[in-house]
């Protein structure tokens, strides 16, 4: 069982990650490719400063954050009984090719379901300057014993 003392936790920023046109080029392709995710001057004719990224290129910024508790010896997650039950975002400007990347990450919830656990965090993403860039929600359940 996932230790249930850790709801509420809050862990430190993440290492910036750097946003590059080349990731967001290969992240749109697999999505579902729009000009101004592949081609600067769409971008900036649309209003943007360089070649933005697909809304749920936030996850890559979002499970790197998440990482901190799954690795967590203390949390008492086997990640060979991780199933992903939930994302959601909720985004307060673009993701952009330049961008640096830090997340905080917060434990929302840790509740017990049918033998299971369900976990929620939340990723505060955020410029290295602190501009609120996505709010990155995820549940994971953690199968119990005997699943």
């Amino acid at each position: 069982m996932v230790n249930a003392e850790f709801a509420g936790r809050q862990y430190p920023p993440t290492p910036p990650y750097e946003v590059g046109r080349e990731k967001i080029r290969e992240f749109a392709e697999v999505v579902g490719p729009h000009p101004v995710h592949t081609d600067p001057d769409a971008a900036r004719a649309a209003g943007y400063r360089d070649v933005i990224a697909p809304p749920t290129f936030a996850v890559i910024v979002a499970q790197r954050c998440d990482a901190q508790l799954v690795l967590d010896p203390e949390a008492g997650i086997d990640f060979s009984r991780v199933v992903h039950g939930e994302q959601s975002f909720v985004h307060h400007r673009p993701i952009t090719a330049g961008d640096r990347l830090v997340a905080v990450l917060h434990v929302d919830s840790v509740r017990s379901a049918g033998g299971h656990s369900m976990v929620t965090t939340r990723s505060e993403i955020t410029t290295e300057d602190g501009d609120a860039v996505c709010t990155a929600t995820s549940t994971i359940v953690v199968r119990g014993e005997g699943s």
